[in-house]
């Protein structure tokens, strides 16, 4: 089974939308956007530029999200979690819903917590352990 596959199993069936801070997001998520789409679930896909462009459209969203979508942020790997809140927090201004957070691979660092602290929810496909090796919190 493909990441996409597995990354679509897991994110709520209610979610509009899928992005991140750009680059470490956009492998999962423009790639289950369009595995979604073959399946017939249409996911607004987007990129969280680090800062504001200063030609073309601007702003720090690239891709489409629209005020209101309820949105999965995701990141390729996490240990602190500060890429992905920081996306969510630049959604939340946006007007979109962050529902969860989501990587591919959580390095057992303190994500889980800083998540539960803003009362979103959070999941990893993989551990550190689950691919041989130790958390980094350890």
């Amino acid at each position: 089974m493909d990441i996409a596959t597995l990354i679509l199993e897991r994110i709520p069936s209610h979610a509009t939308a899928i992005g991140g801070l750009t680059m470490g997001a956009d492998g999962a998520t423009f790639i289950t956007a369009g595995v979604a789409a073959t399946r017939g679930r249409s996911l607004n896909a987007f990129s969280v530029r680090k800062e504001v462009k200063d030609h073309g459209a601007g702003g720090r969203i690239a891709g489409v999200l629209e005020p209101g979508d309820k949105v999965v942020i995701t990141e390729d790997t996490v240990t602190r979690g500060t890429s992905l809140l920081e996306a969510a927090h630049v959604v939340r201004d946006y007007g979109a819903e962050v529902v969860m957070l989501f990587a591919v691979v959580d390095r057992g660092g303190t994500v889980s917590a800083m998540a539960a602290a803003e009362g979103i929810a959070f999941d990893a496909l993989f551990t550190a352990r689950d691919l041989g090796f130790s958390d980094e919190a350890s």
